[in-house]
C-alpha cells in the first residue's frame, strides 16, 4: 500500500481546554517509538507518578527521555454514506474503559524484524529498516481497522496520515490517519458483530460530525486530538476546493 511521507504535518498536544500546535516533518527522527513493552509502559506513562519521569524541557526528546512513549495509531474512518465510525471501549479493558475511541492500536515492531532492544541502534541506521518502519505505520492501521470493525481490507482506501496527537496527561502519542470505506454504515454494523477484536469494545457507532462533537468530551485526550486533526484536514480540503492550490495550506498534504 503506497503512502506519502516527508510533508509537513501537525503535531497536536491535547490538553483541556486548548490544544497546542507545532510543525514536524514525518521523516525526521522524533521521540515516539514502535516499542510497546507493556511493563515499560505501565511503569512509566501509566504510573500514578508519571509526571516525575518528565524532565523540564521544551525539547520532547529530553522531556520524555525516561518514558516509554510507544506510538499508538488511530483512524478516522468515513463510510460511503458519510458517517464516521466510533467504538465504545469495553468496561473490562485496562485503559479508558467505557470511553469512545476511533479504531486503532499500535504498529507491530516484529513485522519489520525488531524483536528486542539489542541491536536497535544499528537497525535505526539502516535505510531498509527505516523504510519498513514507515510502511508498517500505514499497514498496521489498516490491520487495526479490519480487526476492530470487521470491514474487509479491500473496502478501505489507502490511509492518509493527518498528524500526531499526544495527550498531555501521561504523554501518550498517537498517529492518526484518515481512511474511506466503500461500504455503508449499516453494512459495517453487520460485519462488526463478527470482528476479530470485537471483544475490546461493546458497540460501534456510525455518527455525523455534529454527533461526534458531542461524543468528543468522553474520548481520551489523544483521540480528541485526532478529531481536531480530522477537522483541520476537512478545513484544508475545503480551502483546496475553493481554489487554493493543495500543498499551500499547512494541513493539506499534496496528493
Amino acid at each position: 500500500m503506497k503512502h506519502t511521507t516527508g510533508f509537513p504535518i501537525p503535531i497536536l498536544l491535547w490538553s483541556t481546554p486548548f490544544p497546542r500546535y507545532g510543525m514536524q516533518e514525518f521523516n525526521k527522527v522524533h521521540p515516539f517509538t514502535m516499542e510497546r513493552s507493556l511493563g515499560t509502559f505501565v511503569g512509566t506513562n501509566l504510573s500514578p507518578i508519571w509526571e516525575r519521569y518528565l524532565v523540564p524541557s521544551e525539547d520532547d526528546c529530553i522531556q520524555c527521555q525516561h518514558t516509554s512513549s510507544p506510538l499508538g495509531n488511530g483512524a478516522v474512518v468515513e463510510t460511503s454514506d458519510k458517517k464516521i465510525l466510533v467504538l465504545q471501549r469495553s468496561n473490562k479493558v485496562g485503559e479508558f474503559p467505557g470511553y469512545f475511541v476511533f479504531p486503532g492500536g499500535h504498529p507491530e515492531p516484529q513485522e519489520v524484524g525488531i524483536i528486542s532492544h539489542e541491536g536497535f541502534q544499528e537497525l535505526n541506521q539502516c535505510r531498509t529498516i527505516n523504510n519498513k518502519v514507515s510502511q508498517e505505520m500505514f499497514d498496521s492501521i489498516v490491520r487495526e481497522v479490519v480487526e476492530e470493525i470487521g470491514a474487509p481490507a479491500d473496502s478501505l482506501s489507502s490511509p492518509i496520515f493527518i498528524g500526531i496527537s499526544r495527550r498531555v496527561m501521561n504523554v501518550r502519542p498517537t498517529a492518526f490517519f484518515f481512511i474511506k470505506c466503500n461500504l455503508q454504515s449499516d453494512e459495517i454494523q453487520q460485519l462488526y458483530s463478527s470482528a476479530q477484536d470485537g471483544f475490546e469494545s461493546t458497540q460501534l457507532y456510525a455518527v455525523s460530525m455534529s454527533d461526534l462533537e458531542n461524543m468528543a468530551s468522553k474520548m481520551p485526550g489523544c483521540h480528541r486530538g485526532g478529531f481536531a486533526l480530522y477537522k483541520l484536514m476537512v478545513q484544508g480540503s475545503e480551502i483546496g476546493a475553493s481554489g487554493v492550490c493543495p500543498g499551500t495550506h499547512p494541513y493539506y498534504p499534496e496528493a
